[in-house]
């Protein structure tokens, strides 16, 4: 096995595991709030938050590191206009993923709090769940349009 075929399969893997925490989590906790139950809420976003420490952290840092390499090892132009718009759009997903680790801590500390008292979860649950549920969405589809780019680099 070759070192570019190991640092292309840890890209791609790395991908998958970066894109397939993050719909998975934003679909558990998506359910957890709909249940409309702190306790449930704090239970899955606890969990969200260790995942995305565990597996989304470590992926994000692999993605950048690996792929640059490649580009390096490949002797890719960084001027190719796919590789550019990844890159753009790498940062877009980035951008919008830190301060969503930090609204699901949030998160998890008021649902535990209201879990803790057997109180509903409060109007400030909904609006970080508001801003939460509304970056999760360029993150998606930016990480969806770098998917196309990778296999199909036009241009």
């Amino acid at each position: 096995m070759t070192a570019y075929f190991l640092v292309k399969w840890l890209h791609v893997l790395s991908a998958t595991v970066l894109f397939g925490t993050g719909v998975g989590s934003a679909f558990y906790l998506l359910l957890a709030n709909r249940q409309h139950d702190a306790r449930i809420a704090a239970f899955v976003a606890r969990r969200v938050v260790w995942a995305d420490w565990l597996f989304t952290t470590p992926a994000a840092i692999v993605q950048p590191a690996s792929g640059a390499w490649l580009v390096w090892r490949s002797g890719l132009p960084w001027s190719s206009g796919w590789l550019l718009a990844s890159i753009a759009l790498y940062a877009v997903a980035i951008a919008c993923w830190l301060p969503v680790v930090v609204l699901q801590q949030r998160m998890r500390d008021v649902a535990g709090a209201a879990g803790a008292d057997d109180a509903p979860l409060p109007p400030a649950y909904a609006r970080l769940h508001r801003a939460w549920f509304v970056l999760g969405f360029p993150a998606f589809f930016a990480f969806l349009a770098i998917f196309w780019l990778m296999v199909r680099r036009p241009g």
